[in-house]
């Protein structure tokens, strides 16, 4: 097997034309460079320098020409090689992450403009989908409102209370009983992720809202809410707004949805995938 290092030395002769020369350019002794050749010219069988002896240049030999040619080609992909590490370890490279639409329009716009602050040569990828269980093959790291299921290492960002949101005075100021909801006209999301958690909740509670209308837009159900279509019961990440002319928001006793960050257990992560960790711990923290 070719010694890179033998390799170099081959370049730097040849270059030079003297061994002299090519050792003051490498920072090693003459004598290092002729062993090095001389080890090059064993593991190839043959010499690859013709030496006339005295101050005249060495030329290459015919296997010479041939082992630079090919030698430089190595040379630059090992030191191509090199600096993708040197890159990858500064925080480049890739990262693709699973989100889905609360963290996609509250959490990662902070951690997104910090992370092209830190290192604008990331390729960041986002993959959004609201599913009961969403996979994390192929991903880095998966946020998901709620514990991730399987082989995965995971933290918890934040909690994230309920409230009501409701056209003002369609309820007194303060909290909202469950059983204020009984049989009112509700807008909701799908019945799937945390959003069946609630609605067992109901159930359990002997609460029967009146479902007029589901959608997953976060917007589209508080747009509906403002129409007066009905009532919503939201996570506080998922809203655009707290209160406003038309709207106000009121707590309700439901346990808050759980904030997740995921990635595949064993997995060792790469230094932006770290980073994005950090950056994500960070901002839940201001929530």
């Amino acid at each position: 097997m070719l010694d890179l290092r033998h390799l170099m030395t081959l370049d730097a002769v040849a270059s030079e034309g003297t061994f002299g020369r090519a050792a003051d350019l490498l920072g090693y002794t003459q004598s290092a460079v002729s062993q090095q050749i001389a080890a090059l010219e064993k593991s190839v069988g043959g010499a690859v320098f013709d030496r006339p002896g005295g101050p005249k240049p060495v030329r290459l030999t015919s296997l010479g020409e041939v082992l630079l040619a090919h030698g430089r080609t190595l040379l630059a992909q090992a030191a191509a090689t090199a600096d993708a590490v040197e890159r990858f370890k500064a925080g480049e490279g890739r990262v693709d992450i699973g989100t889905f639409q609360s963290v996609t329009n509250a959490l990662l716009p902070a951690v997104v403009r910090q992370l092209r602050d830190d290192h604008p040569a990331a390729d960041i990828r986002l993959f959004e989908e609201e599913v009961d269980q969403p996979r994390i093959d192929g991903l880095d790291l998966l946020f998901f409102d709620g514990r991730g299921s399987g082989d995965v290492e995971q933290i918890k960002l934040l909690d994230d209370p309920y409230v009501v949101v409701a056209r003002r005075g369609t309820f007194p100021e303060g909290p909202v009983p469950l059983t204020a909801l009984h049989e009112v006209a509700m807008v909701a999301q799908p019945p799937i992720c945390d959003q069946a958690r609630v609605e067992r909740v109901y159930a359990e509670a002997g609460i029967a809202p009146r479902i007029v209308f589901r959608t997953a837009d976060n917007r589209g159900v508080i747009a509906m809410v403002r129409a007066g279509l009905g009532i919503a019961v939201m996570p506080l990440l998922a809203l655009d707004i707290h209160s406003d002319d038309i709207l106000c928001t009121h707590p309700v006793p439901l346990a808050p949805r759980e904030i997740w960050l995921s990635w595949q257990a064993g997995r060792t992560l790469s230094p932006l995938a770290q980073r994005v960790l950090e950056l994500s711990r960070e901002v839940a923290s201001r929530f």
